[in-house]
Formats: structure tokens, sequence, C-alpha cells
């Protein structure tokens, strides 16, 4: 991994060095979890599966939010259950007191620090839901807020931007679910593996040097890769202070579509498996269109002329979000850095956002 900077100074100073040491610390944090962390997921999903909930709502904020989002598809899919993405405002500034008996609350915050998310999970405790937080910090007052707690074990991180303590959260939520449907932890054992193997490819390097002077990228997927597309804008934006827009596959295809043009980067998430199918219609209108697009994942839907940032053969698509977004991170690093910024301290952001 090569950290772009004209700098002179050391190493340790220079624009992006904990970003990017984060980011390789990946493999082992995911290999930690798979290895030490499985018991408390089983036992977790021993109490849900007594419960027998009927519903469930997730909470969340920024980057947390994206990993909620694929915990949704995921007991959607696998589970069958209807879940919602809650609104912590409604139990936190309005005050509602919805009847909650028989829900699952799912906090997922990598500090659970975060005022509302604990407010409104104490609240939910309240009100007679199953409260389950999961966070890299057991101490957090979200922890305590929660009836239940599931530590990420990602480590301590530095940077302001969330990497391995993404992943990290995918991994534990996929763990979870797993358990909670009866599988085991057998499919993602190779993950490690697949993921140095990703953060070893330099293509991401010349794509960085293509998008420097962009104004402006889209980011798309859909299905399980719709929150990779999702947390990529987020990263391209607190990173380097480019307008990075998200659309699934599907919505970009309605309004959105107007702004595509041949000017303007697109960033596909296409995945092997149904979401990479459900994909490939859109990637037609964008060649249509003569969008340039950057595919991420499947190398065989590259657009003539089209850059690609190819992803293993043979991942499991619901495990493939853990892998797709760390090419997207190595972009927003990367490109920060082209840019002349500090993507380890974006201006105005801080690592705990105060929200209400």
């Amino acid at each position: 991994m090569t950290i772009i900077s004209d700098s002179p100074a050391p190493m340790e100073a220079a624009p992006g060095f904990l970003m990017a040491s984060e980011i390789g610390e990946q493999p082992q944090v995911l290999a930690g979890l798979l290895d030490s962390g499985l018991h408390q997921f089983s036992a977790m999903a021993h109490i849900i599966k007594k419960a027998a909930p009927r519903f469930v709502l997730l909470a969340a904020r920024g980057t947390s939010d994206h990993a909620a989002l694929y915990a949704k598809y995921l007991i959607e899919i696998k589970l069958g259950l209807p879940v919602g993405l809650a609104s912590p405002s409604t139990l936190t500034a309005y005050g509602a007191a919805p009847t909650l008996d028989g829900v699952l609350w799912l906090a997922v915050s990598q500090s659970g620090g975060s005022p509302d998310l604990v407010e409104s999970t104490a609240a939910a405790r309240r009100l007679g839901a199953l409260t389950v937080a999961v966070t890299n910090s057991p101490d957090s007052p979200l922890a305590g807020a929660a009836e239940h707690h599931l530590d990420i074990q990602a480590g301590k991180e530095s940077a302001v931007a969330a990497t391995k303590s993404y992943t990290a959260q995918l991994l534990a939520l996929w763990l979870l679910i797993e358990a909670w449907g009866g599988g085991s932890a057998d499919d993602a054992r190779r993950l490690p593996e697949w993921a140095a193997t990703v953060l070893e490819d330099d293509a991401v390097v010349d794509i960085a040097g293509k998008y420097r002077f962009a104004d402006r990228i889209i980011t798309t997927g859909r299905g399980y890769s719709y929150p990779t597309a999702r947390e990529g804008a987020l990263k391209l934006m607190e990173t380097s202070y480019l307008p990075a827009q998200a659309f699934s596959g599907a919505d970009l295809l309605h309004g959105p579509f107007a702004m595509i043009d041949s000017q303007h980067p697109v960033v596909a998430v296409v995945p092997e498996g149904i979401g990479g199918a459900a994909m490939r219609p859109v990637l037609e209108r964008l060649a249509d269109r003569g969008a340039h697009v950057c595919v991420v994942g499947d190398p065989t839907a590259a657009l003539r002329d089209g850059l690609v940032l190819p992803l293993p053969t043979g991942v499991p698509e619901e495990l493939s979000p853990i892998l797709q977004i760390l090419p997207l991170q190595l972009l927003a690093l990367q490109l920060s850095v082209a840019r002349g910024n500090d993507p380890d301290a974006p201006r105005g952001l801080l690592k705990v956002t105060q929200t209400w």
C-alpha cells in the first residue's frame, strides 16, 4: 500500500499514515474476530432465538448506519423477518413511546458514544424491546444502556475515518445473524486471506490519479452491495471533500440518471451473484450514456475502456461487502492525499459526533 505524498516528512507524520495503517490491519482484525469472538455471537443468538422477536429495529449513525443497512439485508433475506431503520429522534427529541414488546432493537456504533443512540436505546429498553449494542467499546455508554453487548474487537482506531471498525462491524453482524439462523462461521474463514489479497492490489493508485480533479462522483450498487456504495461515497466525502452521491442501481435509473455524463466518474459495485446480475442492465444504460465507469468486484462486468478494481472470485455474495469496501477505502485515502488533504484529520470532523 503506497501513500501518495510529496512531503519529505517522516512516514509517521505523512498525511494518511494512520488511515493507511488501519486499513492494513483489517485482515488481522477479521482473523481475530473469527478466532476469538465466536462464542459471544452464538450466546447472543441463543438469547434472541428464545425471545423470538417479531420485528427488528436497527439504530445507527454515519458509517455504522451502512453496517446496519447491511444487517437489514441479511435479516430479511436469510431469516425472513421484517426490519426497519430506527429514527432515534422520535424517541429522544419528540418523546414518542411506541410499544416495542417483541421487537429486537439492534444499536450499531463504533464508539458507543453518540448521545441520541444511547438515549434511544435506553428508551427502547424501557418500552419493552430486547436491546443489543454492537460496538468497539465494551465500556461505552451505549454498551451500558443496552441489555446486551457484542464487542467487534477492532482495537483502537485513531484516524477519524472509520475503516477497520466498519469491516469488523460487518463481520460481527454476519456472525450474529448466521448463528441466529443456525449456521456456522465456515463460509467466512477465508475472509482474512481474501482481504490481504485485495489490499495488495495497486490498481487503485492509478485510478486515484485519474480521479484527482473530479468534481463529483456517483457510487451505485444493488442488494448486499448497496451499503458498500453508500459507505464508499461517505469515505470520499469525508476525506477528499468531494461531492459523492450514492444510489441503488434501481434508483439511479430514475431521476438521478439525468446527471450522468462522460465527465463525471461512476463507481459501480458489482459482485458475483444476484446483486451483480441486477446491476448488468444498469451498466448497459451507463454505457449507452457514455459514462466513465469503474467496476468494483466482478471484472467480467467492466465496460469497454472502463476501469476495474477486481475482487477474489468465489466469495459468497452476502460476505462480499466486507471485501468490496477495501479498495474504496484505499481510493478515498489515495485521492485525499493526491488532492493535498490529510485523511487522518478531515477538517471539521470529530471521531465521535454529537447527534441529537
